[in-house]
């Protein structure tokens, strides 16, 4: 395991801890929090053996990929939105994986998957302690060198894009961008955050699919609300969602997609 100290001048520097494998960096960032650890802890894995994802999920690891959490304590200003932290982390995973260059390749999934030419990317998971929150777990989590084959997913890395895919000089990038995101939100509130989500998102106006698991939703992507929630046109009628699955595209097509995912 290394550790090295790495910020900017607006915010105490990172202490970043690298370990060869872990279980979780997220649960290793949980239970340092429980103990008293301070914020501003960076925990990257070269290797996990229990990572975690969204909805339950286990997050298969090809090899090579961004396994990096972070240990937050919110301040009374950051305390006021919960749900900012998804949009404010998602930022900095855009951002920290295109080198900060907006690229109609690099698109942000509602509300903070990565994808890369439609496939997905990466994603993150944000886990919040009490209410209001006393600490927040990012987890960072991207397939870097290669991606998994999973059956009935199509998936993308980084070197599809990029030719510099060393998690070890990913992570600190995504650590800068994470700074800067969470002093825009400090300044400026979610209106700011919601602007620069948006321009990195999928186009106003395209088609996608929203499943709960059992119902689907399909229509027109029309942008998030002021409190994070999916705007989405369906026949000229309005609907805020806060919970689902994205598909993007054809909806017969991609409800054949998300059955055969969830293995129905």
């Amino acid at each position: 395991m290394t550790r090295e100290h790495t910020g900017a001048s607006e915010a105490p520097a990172w202490r970043f801890e690298c370990y060869d494998e872990l279980p979780s960096t997220s649960d290793a960032c949980i239970e340092r929090a429980q103990h008293g650890e301070a914020e501003g802890l960076a925990v990257l894995a070269l290797s996990q053996t229990r990572a975690r994802g969204s909805r339950g999920r286990i997050w298969a690891d090809p090899g090579d990929s961004l396994a990096l959490s972070v240990l937050l304590r919110p301040d009374a200003a950051e305390q006021v939105s919960n749900t900012a932290w998804a949009f404010i982390a998602a930022l900095a995973f855009y951002d920290g994986l295109a080198s900060g260059a907006l690229t109609p390749r690099l698109r942000i999934k509602w509300p903070n998957d990565i994808l890369l030419d439609g496939r997905k990317l990466g994603g993150l998971l944000v886990e919040i302690n009490g209410a209001p929150a006393d600490h927040v777990v990012i987890g960072f989590g991207a397939n870097l060198a290669r991606s998994p084959r999973i059956e009935g997913r199509h998936l993308a890395c980084l070197a599809e894009h990029a030719s510099l895919c060393d998690p070890r000089a990913v992570a600190p990038r995504i650590l800068h961008y994470l700074t800067h995101w969470r002093a825009v939100f400090r300044q400026r509130g979610f209106a700011a955050i919601r602007v620069a989500w948006l321009a990195r998102s999928l186009p106003v106006g395209s088609a996608l699919v929203v499943s709960d698991g059992k119902t689907y939703s399909h229509g027109l992507f029309t942008g998030i609300g002021e409190d994070g929630e999916l705007l989405l046109d369906r026949g000229g009628k309005l609907e805020r969602l806060v919970t689902g699955e994205i598909f993007y595209g054809d909806f017969p097509v991609k409800k054949m997609e998300a059955d055969r995912a969830s293995g129905r």
